[in-house]
């Protein structure tokens, strides 16, 4: 499969229907979810690996990964809306068995994985949303796939953050995606937001290459 064809099949998932805004539900753009996905795939971190998806959503990355070759995919999401239309996903695509649900907040998920894939929430509505799946990613699996705003006060907390629970920044990769107006205190009918993608290995992990 390549890359394009990801991002398309990816871009054509449903979506949520009733995204709650106290969980900033957005829909992963394909083009984001297929950079971070490509990137994990070329280093040899999906293909006949267990994936932990921690904010599933609607199933997304969850999919991405199947796609790309994943052994299985724990898809860990605590909106049951959102957990029926990542059901109906994974049915279009033959994948019902290779994933295992857990409708429940991440901080109650404990299995070991190899990776973790993730699309956290930003914080627009909650001040640090993402620490908490930060903190689960950690805790479970050696490699972390993260998105995050792209602003510098980000990426600092970002750095120091994975720094202090063990952990170093092995690759950023900065995009944008287009969040089209959903909720009632958006003002612009498309914004577009800068992002960066990144990898996180832990420190005692042999031969890693910090960009710092």
């Amino acid at each position: 499969m390549k890359k394009k064809e990801l991002e398309i099949i990816l871009s054509k998932l449903e979506g949520f229907e009733n995204p709650k805004p106290h969980l900033e539900q957005y829909r992963t753009p394909g083009r984001a979810a297929s950079e971070l996905l490509w990137l994990a795939y070329s280093l040899g971190d999906i293909q006949g690996k267990t994936i932990a998806d921690l904010g599933a959503g609607t199933g997304v990355l969850t999919v991405g990964a199947l796609l790309l070759g994943a052994k299985k995919v724990y898809a860990v999401e605590v909106d049951p809306d959102a957990v029926r239309i990542l059901k109906r996903n994974l049915k279009k695509l033959g994948f019902e068995d290779k994933v295992d649900i857990l409708n429940s907040n991440v901080s109650e998920f404990f299995e070991r994985v190899d990776t973790v894939i993730m699309n956290p929430p930003f914080g627009s509505q909650k001040r640090h949303a993402d620490r908490p799946f930060l903190l689960k990613a950690f805790e479970i699996a050696d490699v972390v796939y993260s998105i995050h705003l792209g602003k510098k006060e980000v990426r600092m907390f970002i750095e120091k953050f994975a720094r202090d629970n063990g952990f170093v920044i092995t690759h950023r990769l900065t995009t944008s995606i287009e969040i089209p107006a959903q909720f009632f205190f958006h003002r612009k009918r498309l914004e577009r937001v800068v992002v960066d993608i990144y990898r996180f290995t832990i420190l005692n992990q042999s031969a890693v290459k910090s960009l710092y």
